[in-house]
């Protein structure tokens, strides 16, 4: 049992106050879940025998949260950043065998610890921010023992970091060397095959996968996903982030619990995921990393009412980003969020595109997975650049 108390709450309920403020407020946990927040007033008199820790007017958020990272893979491309930088482009540097293939043969080459251990750095930058849920996907395998082998060592990063994981198999990311030219083979002899493995040891949260011309149409994500259907496992999908091919309806089509990157969306795409409940994930360190000219329809998902979350990529290519909170700010410069839906899209938002209930903002029943700041002011999180101000974190409970 603990009591924080002289703290001002970002609770991030919607609908109340800005932040769902609380200033002057107090915080009660017990085991792993809080079980009274609100004015210090307010307090039950019963509780006022609890330990107790004076935060000294220090800001208290939900943890963040990290709802789309490719975080495990071997290898690097800083290569390939030069050549981009030269002026070759995402698409050209892919189909020269470059971008995500490149990936592929470093990961398949790299044992289950090899992966592991060159993960936990960037597992641990995440941490320091208060990063308390981390979504992790495979894909650089491309073949089943290869994919099965990330997702393992995705898990094992919970087990060695206090860190919640959500696994995401996203063997359809790319069609490798060997089945050049036959998409809808790879579809068929290797990704649901370890789909079907992955859901059998249960190492996927989810399914993912990547919409676009350089990768698999709707028509073969439509089979996939089907699949995942029938085994139980919720989709996500990368969408629209190079062109718009309608991988949005696709993933609205199948109650897909997110669909991502979004640059290219169009309106019939935004009306489908409004319907579905889907959340936007919006990425803006692979649109800053590629220099992508063209921005998400923000303004269009808001008046949809379209749930939009935020995350790093974390990746070795596109996005090699291990701050959420420069996520943030860049969410907000690039995109033109505002500092309170930059946090809401890494907190509350965040957990909804993972299909999480019991995280994501300051609720009774909730669990105590929080972030105490040395600001006064929520916005100063998304106004720092490259300033971390992270004074405690919180998981589960406990500091």
């Amino acid at each position: 049992m603990l009591i924080l108390r002289n703290a001002t709450l970002a609770t991030m309920v919607p609908g109340g106050t800005a932040y769902g403020l609380i200033e002057n407020g107090a915080l009660a946990i017990r085991g792993s879940d809080i079980i009274w927040l609100g004015p210090e007033s307010e307090m039950p008199t019963s509780m006022s025998v609890w330990p107790q820790e004076n935060l000294g007017g220090r800001l208290v958020t939900p943890a963040l949260i990290d709802c789309h990272t490719h975080i495990v893979f071997g290898g690097n491309r800083a290569r390939e950043f030069e050549l981009r930088l030269k002026g070759a482009s995402y698409e050209e540097v892919a189909r020269a065998g470059g971008g995500i293939l490149s990936t592929v043969t470093a990961t398949r080459a790299a044992s289950e610890e090899e992966l592991l251990a060159s993960a936990l750095p960037r597992v641990d930058a995440l941490l320091a921010e208060g990063v308390s849920t981390i979504e992790i996907k495979s894909g650089y395998g491309l073949d089943v023992e290869t994919e099965l082998r990330m997702l393992r060592a995705a898990r094992r990063i919970g087990e060695q970091r206090q860190v919640r994981i959500r696994t995401s198999y996203l063997g359809a990311h790319a069609v490798p060397p060997e089945f050049k030219g036959r998409a809808d083979d790879y579809i068929d002899e290797v990704c649901r095959v370890a789909l079907d493995r992955a859901a059998e040891e249960g190492l996927a949260d989810a399914v993912d996968g990547f919409c676009e011309g350089i990768a698999f149409s709707p028509e073969q994500l439509d089979r996939l996903f089907s699949r995942a259907a029938q085994v139980g496992l919720p989709v996500k999908l990368h969408a629209e982030q190079l062109s718009d091919l309608g991988g949005a309806k696709l993933a609205a089509y199948h109650g897909a619990l997110s669909a991502d990157h979004l640059e290219y969306l169009g309106a019939d795409g935004i009306a489908a995921l409004a319907n579905a409940g889907t959340t936007a994930v919006l990425l803006p360190g692979a649109f800053y990393t590629l220099r992508e000219p063209q921005l998400p329809p923000l303004q269009a998902l808001r008046d949809a009412g379209v749930p939009i979350a935020i995350a790093t990529d974390c990746n070795p290519g596109s996005s090699p980003l291990t701050s959420l909170l420069l996520t943030m700010n860049m969410a907000c410069t690039l995109f033109r969020l505002t500092p309170e839906e930059a946090l809401a899209g890494a907190t509350r938002e965040a957990a909804r595109a993972l299909g999480i209930a019991d995280a994501g903002s300051l609720e009774v029943g909730k669990r105590a997975d929080l972030a105490v700041w040395d600001v006064r002011e929520p916005a100063e999180l998304a106004y720092r650049i490259g300033f971390n101000p992270l004074y405690k974190r919180y998981f589960a409970g406990t500091a």
